[in-house]
């Protein structure tokens, strides 16, 4: 009696255990990729369901660039007239200003050219007397036409030659209207046509400067500005007043905010074109040829926005939790967008409508994890 007793308690005991068993996986048995939750497991999570809004979010374009100078504001000094460097203080890097002395040359031609102007202006002087006289002359048939004709034509060939060596000395800096027998000098002064500062110096002192050798190079930094590269792919999200904030590898943390003021028109080879950009304000660490970091605000569409918590990634995909009923949600593939303040932009599938649908915006990533233990 105590054996059967004992079998018959133990066969009642199995039994409990399988109901047991098939009630618990009759409540969490749901639908691939759906999970329930129990209404104590709901109370303690921080899940919150809401609507999906429309909002548009500017995407970031990343690209790279130099630091450039436009050809009108890189200025290359040269001596027109040639001559012997005599002294000169610049270094790269250095400060000059429009009209400031840059080097002084020494040459005979120039004594000789100044020469020639004064010697010039005497005989204008006579030529000018003569010309006068032979046309009262000529116009009281007094005088001789070919006389006057050649006093004509020898007086306006020295106001021609005067006129001509005028501007040789203005080209070397000498003001032909200050120059007298007594102020002739054998050394010009080379003066920066611009004010900014020296890029280069390609000479030195004691040096025979050709008129085609570039003695310095000068920079406006009013104009410097940013070239960018950006590929083929990309140019439909270009546009005239787009801010990109810049930035180089020694210093990410320093921001330079600049606008593109111009967008270039030629593909180059490796499928890109150039975009020029305009620093709001000029660092003077940033020099030409440096490798800069840009990335460009480029406009985006009107899309469901969703917090950040409200996605998640299974699988290699992302997904969101749409509820179905009370306390069951079920994962919904999503195409993620742009990202701004803790809201991204997805996109659903054709064909999925999410109007007047509740999402789970905070604790995706609990559903997650509730539907993976269900599984397993």
């Amino acid at each position: 009696m105590k054996i059967y007793a004992y079998t018959f308690a133990a066969m009642l005991s199995i039994s409990a255990c399988g109901n047991k068993q098939s009630s618990t996986v009759t409540a969490e048995k749901t639908e691939m990729g759906t999970v329930a939750l129990t209404a104590e497991q709901l109370k303690n999570s921080e899940i919150t369901v809401e609507k999906l809004n429309k909002k548009s979010i500017a995407a970031v374009l990343k690209v790279n660039g130099v630091i450039d100078v436009p050809p009108h504001s890189m200025v290359a000094v040269t001596a027109p007239l040639g001559g012997y460097l005599k002294s000169t203080r610049l270094m790269p890097g250095m400060h000059v200003s429009k009209g400031e002395i840059l080097a002084t040359l020494e040459d005979m031609q120039y004594v000789q050219l100044q020469q020639e102007f004064l010697t010039a202006k005497a005989n204008y002087s006579s030529l000018e007397k003569e010309f006068v006289r032979q046309k009262e002359l000529n116009a009281s048939k007094a005088g001789s036409d070919k006389v006057f004709e050649k006093t004509q034509s020898e007086y306006l060939s020295q106001k021609v030659l005067i006129r001509a060596l005028s501007e040789k000395l203005r080209l070397i800096n000498i003001n032909p209207d200050r120059l007298t027998e007594s102020n002739i000098s054998r050394a010009v002064f080379i003066q920066s046509p611009i004010t900014g500062f020296v890029s280069s110096v390609k000479v030195n002192v004691g040096r025979y400067i050709a008129p085609t050798d570039v003695m310095f190079e000068l920079v406006n930094p009013n104009d410097i500005h940013l070239a960018l590269t950006v590929f083929e792919k990309d140019l439909d999200k270009l546009s005239i007043g787009q801010t990109v904030v810049a930035y180089n590898n020694n210093n990410a943390l320093k921001k330079y905010n600049a606008e593109i003021i111009l967008i270039g028109k030629d593909i180059t080879s490796e499928r890109s074109i150039t975009a020029h950009c305009h620093f709001d304000n000029y660092d003077k660490q940033l020099l030409p040829g440096m490798f800069m970091n840009a990335e460009i605000s480029t406009p985006g569409a009107s899309e469901f926005v969703i917090p950040n918590d409200g996605i998640v990634r299974f699988e290699g995909k992302q997904y969101v939790f749409v509820q179905t009923e009370e306390r069951i949600y079920r994962m919904q593939e999503v195409t993620v967008l742009n990202s701004d303040n803790g809201l991204t932009q997805i996109r659903f599938p054709d064909g999925f409508n999410p109007e007047n649908m509740m999402f789970a915006v905070h604790g995706a990533y609990t559903l997650l994890m509730k539907m993976k233990n269900t599984a397993d």
